[in-house]
């Protein structure tokens, strides 16, 4: 077997042994679809195919069909494959309706998913926490939908989740002001299950690989995002990129006693503000955003005190970069660099070149170090 067929992020998860699953974005456009097909034609496609923004086609099966005057509803239950998700085992429901022609695609939050209620996300306030991918692919279902069966495809979509509301208390909504039930996710709808001592086990292999084939420079990715983004700046192939996930110190320690030429971190602002700040790990459960230390960075770069303070009580990350932005205050370079400057201490004098990339959650560079 070639070095290009066991390298790249899919070695790495087939490498693992773990079984990837399914979002809730996915299970919720899996239900729309159901709901909407048989709204149309009166009857429920069991088992029922979605296609995902990477080709995948799976297939799911019903846990609830319910079709009424001017409705119908259906849910799924979701999947999370090996991933430890809170999740797993949640019914997921789509009701859909017809709305007035022109009216496009309306989502609603039913029980279960909560409610936008502070700044910082990507999404309005008082707008459903059904995220804008996950939104996207609902309505490029329902417009499959609808040219199949010639409708116009103006729908509202009312997405919900049995005891939605109590499993959010097991997340950061309530922190995030999102409030009632749980966040509708998803970039790949895909979930990638990561086993700390099997994915850290892979990203040690994903390095090896790289190093065998004669490369000299990886670059570790937080997520598939990023990885698009190390794509479109430098053209790397499959085996360079490290799905490094949230282990950022498994990448450098191995790195820093098997090194290569050039290692590229990159990864969303937020996450990478927790390597600024010194930690190497950066999943939530085990590290925050500290507003403070972003604060204090932004006064390196010109913040006045009113900034500073605006910052600190930014809701998320991404609303202290905006804030900054707005202000001529270059926050997401600062973040690269010092986030560098720890890469490189902990690389502890290894001969390898390091360079940060912070993204925003579309994929654009908003921070070079």
């Amino acid at each position: 077997m070639n070095a290009e067929a066991q390298g790249g992020r899919s070695a790495q998860l087939k490498h693992t042994g773990l079984r990837p699953g399914w979002t809730t974005g996915a299970c919720a456009t899996a239900a729309t679809t159901a709901a909407y097909t048989a709204l149309l034609t009166g009857d429920f496609p069991d088992p029922v195919s979605i296609t995902l923004p990477k080709g995948q086609t799976p297939a799911f099966a019903l846990a609830v069909e319910e079709l009424g005057p001017g409705q119908a509803s259906a849910g799924v239950v979701k999947d999370a494959g090996d991933d430890p998700d809170v999740t797993h085992g949640a019914l997921v429901r789509a009701t859909v309706r017809k709305l007035p022609p022109g009216s496009g695609v309306v989502f609603r939050a039913g029980p279960g998913v909560g409610t936008v209620t502070l700044p910082g996300l990507p999404l309005d306030v008082g707008e459903p926490a059904v995220n804008p991918v996950p939104r996207q692919l609902m309505r490029e279902h329902v417009e499959r939908v609808a040219a199949e069966y010639g409708a116009a495809g103006d729908v509202e979509v009312t997405v919900s989740v049995d005891h939605g509301e109590e499993i959010a208390r097991s997340t950061w909504n309530g922190r995030l002001g999102i409030l009632g039930g749980l966040s509708i996710l998803g970039t790949t709808g895909v979930v990638v299950p990561y086993s700390c001592s099997a994915w850290i086990d892979s990203i040690r292999r994903g390095v090896d690989v790289a190093r065998a084939a004669g490369l000299t420079h990886v670059a570790g990715c937080t997520g598939s995002t990023s990885e698009r983004t190390v794509r479109a700046e430098y053209d790397l192939p499959d085996i360079a990129l490290l799905d490094m996930g949230d282990f950022a110190g498994a990448v450098l320690k191995y790195v820093r006693r098997h090194p290569v030429d050039r290692l590229t971190i990159c990864g969303g602002f937020a996450k990478l503000s927790k390597l600024a700040a010194g930690h190497l790990d950066l999943h939530s459960a085990r590290s925050q955003v500290d507003k403070a230390f972003l604060a204090d960075l932004a006064r390196t770069g010109g913040a006045d005190e009113d900034l500073a303070s605006r910052i600190t009580t930014a809701n998320t990350g991404l609303e202290a970069l905006r804030l900054c932005e707005a202000a001529g205050v270059p926050l997401g370079d600062l973040v690269a660099a010092r986030a560098r400057e720890e890469a490189l201490t902990v690389l502890r004098g290894a001969p390898v070149a390091v360079d940060v990339l912070c993204i925003d959650r579309a994929g654009v560079v908003v921070g070079r170090g």
